[in-house]
């Protein structure tokens, strides 16, 4: 942009040569050869931008060179007014809104004449009046001391009474028929940030003379994610569990009962559009963003976000499921190519999307940021028509994320319906693509008539009001069984917990005090309170021992007043660094073991978007100072006979075999949500018997992990060499239990149960008939009620196949001493079947499968099996998606004989 006088604020676009890095300046001083003081890199995908007179100084430095300074000078005159709605043809005479630089006096004329500063000043509102087919003219300008006034706009308002508007979804097409070029570029394009609801996402565009109203869209997907004022109104939301947590219920009426609560927020604050839930595969334990998704299996991630968006949708507002897909880490997540099978994308990274589309229909899909096989996943056509609408058949509209794509025409051609957060490049650049014949009319016609056919659903075209006074109270109790429902015991010996209400306890470790209700970025929420541990336990009656509290909270405070670990912006909110341990004296251990009859340790960790997980302390892996205080306080209790506990606050996996052993129980609470230390609390005490199961494998080390060698890949690329034996159909299927901690499944309860009477309805396959039934009796032979959930897992004939794969799972209800329930699973088709790259299908060998009942995936209760006689074709799909990189792919070449084996000693 070369020097001179621009009226508004301008982005500034530099170029340079290809591997040079851009330095600059905006207050006239020269520039530094790297970033200090008011030297500043540049970034080129934002630019540089400016809202008053300035002078840019800019130089480049490339392999230690650095070039002259370049200089542009630039004074920055009012904007030229705009109006909204904005000028054109109207059924009905508008309301007209003008806008300019802020503090700039806005003159104007109604009878044609050239507006001056003796002219009506701008102080509201211009009610637009006139005759059918009459035109009206507002002539503006802007004008602010010190500045070059603004050039006068020219906005002409026609009125038409026989403009036909949104009415319902048959009206779409005539209303496309009246919408300009740069209409459906805007609508496809979305309006930024600026929203009526404080703190929302962002928004579709709003065309009042047509009748289309924005779409209002709220970042998830633990709760609500909007600021705590909407006007004169407080507006905290609720903080729910993290989906990792709400998947180890394993209880998709509870996952409903949830997104109803979430839409019940949604609808009474305003938002008709939910950017939640989330569902990649945990493919890699140090995964950023895991938390915010439900499991390494997508059957339950399928299965979590279809009861979480129906539970959503029966509110009236729409969910947007994500991120499509392959997008299994933060690092290099906008530019990274994953290079993946066909079938490991059909069976593992695809499957789940394919479930929650078929059993929710959410209103949009939102496109991942990476490359999959060499092409954007917003731009790719295979991933986003041929896939998503053809084969699945997807009927709501695709969004990018938030940044994502950048060939603006292609987006449109792939079936990415929708740009966001949108800007006024995109906008230009689709019209200029339609008017260059790089896109089609036919095509933008098709997409913007997606968008609308989700716009006549929402909220906001409805005219339903918003009280923003959700049900907060009722969605805090949800949110608190929920927590209690995904709580996983890992370890109870000579039955540690529960520990009776009123019980005298020393609690250890920082997180007692700052609990983590969730992880960082764009899937938190701002809650009124977080109930931390030490005050749950509180609460429910526990005798705390006050003294180490204290030690602990002032420690805490001392930190806080630090700044490196002060609070920093993150995703539009404040986060907090983890603080490091406590380190605690002899005399305050021995002092709290002798004040107390149990003791109980809290481990937390956090992580958040933009960034991976570490295979290091503090992360995956304990500090020194939290392996010193397990073994110290550990060794003083049980020196007097007396049990410690652990708290795991925590998103995901961490190494637990160099300590587990040392204590007593182990209580994963996960990230609870709000409601963290009243659920955790309520598990503790036997109020709640602990009922969750691990979504996920918890391995011995991170060097076992079987993607550990190609997690996050290189700068441009990563391979998914370990193909589809991700979690537990790796550990499974190549006998490497020795490397599990803890497996897919795993979970123990205060009471015991057993299953009988395994039953199935037939011990060959009908291929016609296209499905068999299993039921089995599961009872509670323990002495308090629980829950259980059974897990049902297929073992396949066939080479290279996992040895199990998870085909059905179900909660029972609670079930009293000595109580029974019947619960029946049916297995169809598609569960036989696994994916032929030859024959691009879904493809059931003949032979011996066998039906695994169990409480997870290494524990096996009772067996029955049936048999399939020919290869059945169960499904074809397109030749798509389909890796040109060369991959190295592991691969088990025996034949499953898993079903044979299992014969000889089945009950």
């Amino acid at each position: 942009m070369p020097s001179g006088t621009y009226y508004g604020a301008q982005t500034v676009m530099l170029t340079a040569p290809s591997g040079a890095t851009i330095f600059y300046t905006t207050d006239g001083s020269t520039p530094a050869a790297s970033v200090m003081n008011t030297t500043k890199q540049y970034n080129s995908r934002s630019g540089i931008s400016i809202t008053a007179s300035s002078i840019v100084k800019a130089l480049t430095v490339k392999d230690g060179k650095t070039s002259k300074v370049a200089e542009f000078n630039y004074v920055i005159g009012a904007a030229l007014p705009t109006a909204f709605p904005e000028p054109g043809v109207y059924k009905s005479g508008p309301k007209v809104t003008l806008t300019s630089t802020s503090g700039a006096t806005i003159y104007y004329t109604l009878d044609g004449s050239t507006p001056t500063e003796n002219s009506t000043v701008y102080q509201g509102p211009i009610t637009i009046v006139g005759a059918d087919k009459e035109t009206a003219t507002i002539k503006a300008l802007a004008v602010k001391a010190g500045i070059p006034s603004s050039p006068i706009a020219e906005l002409k308002y026609t009125i038409d009474a026989s403009l036909v508007v949104l009415t319902d979804e048959a009206s779409i097409d005539a209303v496309i028929g009246e919408m300009t070029l740069k209409e459906k570029a805007s609508l496809v394009v979305g309006a930024g940030s600026g929203t009526k609801v404080a703190g929302a996402a962002g928004g579709s565009y709003e065309l009042p003379r047509l009748g289309i109203p924005k779409l209002i869209m709220a970042d998830g997907p633990a709760g609500v994610r909007i600021n705590t004022k909407q006007g004169e109104d407080t507006t905290f939301a609720t903080g729910f569990p993290i989906a990792t947590s709400i998947a180890a219920t394993w209880n998709e009426a509870m996952a409903n009962q949830v997104g109803n609560a979430m839409g019940n927020e949604l609808l009474e604050y305003g938002v008709d559009l939910y950017l939640a839930p989330a569902l990649n595969i945990h493919r890699n334990p140090l995964g950023g963003r895991n938390f915010e998704y439900y499991s390494e299996d997508p059957l339950i991630s399928g299965k979590m976000t279809a009861a979480i968006t129906n539970g959503v949708q029966a509110n009236g507002v729409g969910t947007t499921i994500k991120h499509f897909a392959a997008n299994n880490q933060e690092t290099n997540r906008m530019s990274i190519d994953t290079v993946v099978s066909e079938r490991a994308l059909r069976e593992i990274y695809l499957k789940g999307f394919e479930i929650a589309v078929e059993d929710s229909q959410p209103w949009s899909v939102m496109s991942s940021y990476n490359k999959i096989n060499g092409t954007f996943a917003s731009e790719n056509q295979d991933l986003l028509s041929t896939i998503l609408r053809d084969e699945w058949g997807f009927q709501g509209f695709v969004m990018t994320d938030w940044g994502g794509g950048s060939n603006r025409a292609q987006n449109m051609i792939a079936g990415n319906d929708l740009i966001m957060p949108g800007n006024a490049a995109a906008i230009s650049a689709i019209t200029k693509a339609v008017n260059d014949g790089d896109l089609s009319v036919e095509q933008l016609d098709v997409n913007v008539k997606r968008i609308l056919k989700v716009v006549v659903k929402s909220p906001s075209f409805k005219g339903i009001g918003h009280s923003n006074k959700p049900d907060l109270a009722a969605n805090a109790v949800t949110s608190r069984q929920a927590a209690t429902e995904g709580m996983v015991l890992l370890e109870n010996k000579a039955e540690a917990l529960p520990i009776a209400a009123g019980t005298n306890i020393a609690l250890f470790g920082n997180a007692q005090i700052e609990t983590v209700k969730g992880g960082t970025g764009s899937g938190d929420v701002n809650v009124e309170h977080t109930v931390s541990i030490v005050e749950g336990f509180s609460d429910a009656g526990y005798s705390v021992y006050e003294p180490l509290n204290v030690s602990y909270q002032e420690y805490i405070t001392e930190l806080r007043k630090k700044p490196e670990y002060g609070p920093v912006s993150s995703f539009g909110g404040l986060a907090y660094p983890p603080l490091p341990e406590k380190v605690l004296s002899a005399d305050e251990i021995n002092s709290a073991e002798a004040s107390s009859e149990t003791g109980i340790i809290v481990i937390s960790r956090i992580s958040g978007e933009g960034a991976d997980r570490k295979n290091a302390e503090g992360d995956f892996l304990l500090t020194a100072t939290e392996l010193d205080m397990i073994d110290k306080v550990s060794t003083a209790y049980h020196e007097q006979g007396k049990k410690v506990s652990v708290i795991l606050n925590i998103g995901g996996p961490i190494e637990m075999i160099s300590w587990k052993d040392k204590v007593d129980a182990i209580l994963l609470a996960w990230q609870p949500g709000q409601e963290a230390g009243h659920a955790i609390a309520d598990v503790l005490s036997g109020a709640v018997n602990p009922s969750g199961k691990l979504p996920m494998t918890f391995p011995t080390s991170y060097g076992v992990v079987p993607s550990a060698n190609n997690f996050p890949g290189n700068s441009t690329e990563v391979k998914y060499e370990e193909d589809i034996y991700v979690g537990y159909r790796y550990y499974n299927t190549f006998g490497k239990s020795s490397a599990v901690a803890y497996p897919f499944g795993y979970g123990l309860s205060y009471t015991t149960f057993g299953y009988r009477d395994l039953k199935i309805s037939s011990d060959a396959f009908d291929s016609a008939a296209g499905s068999v039934t299993v039921t089995v009796d599961v009872y509670n032979n323990g002495t308090v009620a629980g829950k259980e959930v059974v897990q049902l897992y297929l073992s396949a004939p066939g080479a290279n196949k996992p040895v199990q794969e998870l085909k059905a799972f179900q909660k029972t209800a609670l079930l009293n001493a000595g109580e029974h329930q019947t619960l029946t699973f049916t297995l169809n088709s598609l569960d036989l079947a696994s994916f032929d790259e030859s024959s691009h299908a879904w493809v059931a060998d003949p032979g011996t499968y066998a039906v695994r009942i169990g409480s997870s995936s290494a524990g096996e209760k009772l067996n029955k099996y049936f048999q399939l006689e020919s290869p059945m074709t169960v499904k074809t799909t397109n030749s798509v998606l389909i890796p040109v990189k060369p991959l190295n792919l592991l691969v088990h070449p025996v034949i499953a004989d898993y079903a044979q084996e299992a014969l000889t000693v089945a009950p």
